[in-house]
């Protein structure tokens, strides 16, 4: 090999050693960085969803806007331009609930309702408040206001 195949070896070499030096791995800092954001999973737009038990709907919920946290270990959803649910009692009577803040606890079933909360019952009877909870599974309402 002559004097400038040695240069050009010479200069890999060092560049490659540069390359390898200078790369580190961040794994551990990437999981880390990972398992503490409390980013939501997904959102979605004009949103439709349906519950259904045995084949049979029991409410409608509909809404602007959906932010999906159930990649977290407390999981929830939060309904945060409002929300609308259409629910229906063993008759087939269609009642109503809206409000401008919603918050969907997915383990609990609890529904955290907040803003110009007003529940309509298919009889004409109207409940408002700024603020109830409600427990679909157990068929249950509560408020402090």
């Amino acid at each position: 090999m002559g004097i400038f195949s040695h240069k050009i070896f010479y200069r890999v070499v060092v560049a490659t050693a540069a390359l390898f030096i200078s790369c580190e791995d961040n794994t551990d800092a990437l999981k880390e960085i990972n398992t503490d954001r409390q980013d939501p999973i997904g959102t979605a737009l004009n949103i439709r969803m349906v519950y259904t038990d045995s084949v049979k709907i029991q409410a409608i919920l509909t809404a602007p806007k959906h932010i999906d946290y159930t990649n977290l270990d407390f999981r929830y959803a939060e309904f945060p331009e409002g929300l609308k649910v259409i629910f229906y009692d063993e008759q087939g009577n269609e009642n109503e609930v809206r409000a401008d803040f919603g918050t969907l606890y997915n383990d609990t079933k609890l529904i955290d309702l907040k803003g110009n909360v007003q529940l309509k019952s298919h009889e004409g009877s109207v409940l408002t408040t700024q603020q109830l909870f409600w427990d679909a599974e157990n068929e249950w309402l509560f408020t402090e206001q």
